[in-house]
Parts: structure tokens; C-alpha cells; sequence
């Protein structure tokens, strides 16, 4: 698998035998979190897509998935993401099963359906119960709670 860096915003994932890596089109360009959020959720996607296509009997070996993203504001996040797959070899009359199976990536459900997250130090007594590195009680900035 190799992970390319397309820009500040915007990554592809290839196909490639091996262990993965990351390349970058200059030395100066270095993976962000928003990479790796990037990454995950193309992996995820590869991975889903990967699984159907053996079982339709569809070869991979030229599939590639963009993923790029757009910032907003208030507070500084991800604001859109957008997933792009390039398959030569898929079948015309199957790109819509594809697309679907593609929103069957667990990273892209968890965002879609964003889960609870609590920050808090190792060990705080307020630490809710399962959580082994998790703070219950937070509230954010503006404070409704998480």
C-alpha cells in the first residue's frame, strides 16, 4: 500500500505490494493529522472495496482513492471530505454497487455519525467507568456538554 501527499488537503492511496508507506512530492511537505484522517478513511475504503471485489471476482491491482478535504472555521476543523475512486477495470454497470459498498467503511460511518469523545488525564478520579484514557464530566469551551 503507498500513501501519497497530494497537497495539504488531499491524499491517494494505491495498490502497491509491500509495506506500507507514505511518499511526499518534496521533502518539505510532512504527513499532518489530517493526513492520517485522510488515510484512514481511504484504507477503510480500499479495504471494504477490496473484500467485495474478490468475492465479484473484480481485480484491484489499479484501483486508487483520492481523499481530499476542506478546513472550516468556528471551531478550526474538517469540514468536508470527499472520496474519489479511480478503477479502470471495474465494470461500468458495477460502479454504483461499488460506490455503495464504499459507504460501508466503518471510518467513513463514525464520521458520519460522530462518536462521544472525552479527554482527561490517566487516572482522574472523574474518569467515566470503561474508559481506560477517557475523562467523563468535560464540557466543551462553550459549555453544553460533550
Amino acid at each position: 500500500m503507498k500513501i501519497t501527499l497530494l497537497g495539504d488537503d488531499a491524499i491517494r492511496l494505491e495498490p502497491v505490494p509491500g509495506a506500507l508507506t507514505i511518499e511526499a512530492p518534496s521533502a518539505d511537505a510532512s504527513y499532518s493529522p489530517f493526513h492520517m484522517l485522510g488515510s484512514s478513511l481511504a484504507s477503510c475504503t480500499f479495504s471494504v472495496l477490496s473484500s467485495w471485489a474478490t468475492h465479484a471476482r473484480i481485480p484491484i491491482d489499479d484501483l486508487t482513492i483520492d481523499v481530499r478535504w476542506r478546513f472550516a472555521d468556528d471551531p478550526h476543523r474538517v469540514g468536508d471530505i470527499d472520496v474519489s475512486f479511480k478503477w479502470p477495470s471495474l465494470p461500468a454497470n458495477r460502479q454504483t454497487a461499488a460506490k455503495r459498498v464504499a459507504e460501508m467503511c466503518t471510518v467513513h460511518a463514525t464520521l458520519m455519525h460522530p462518536p462521544r469523545i472525552t479527554i482527561g488525564a490517566i487516572g482522574d478520579a472523574t474518569m467515566r467507568p470503561g474508559a481506560a484514557d477517557a475523562t467523563a464530566g468535560i464540557a466543551h469551551p462553550a459549555g453544553a456538554p460533550l
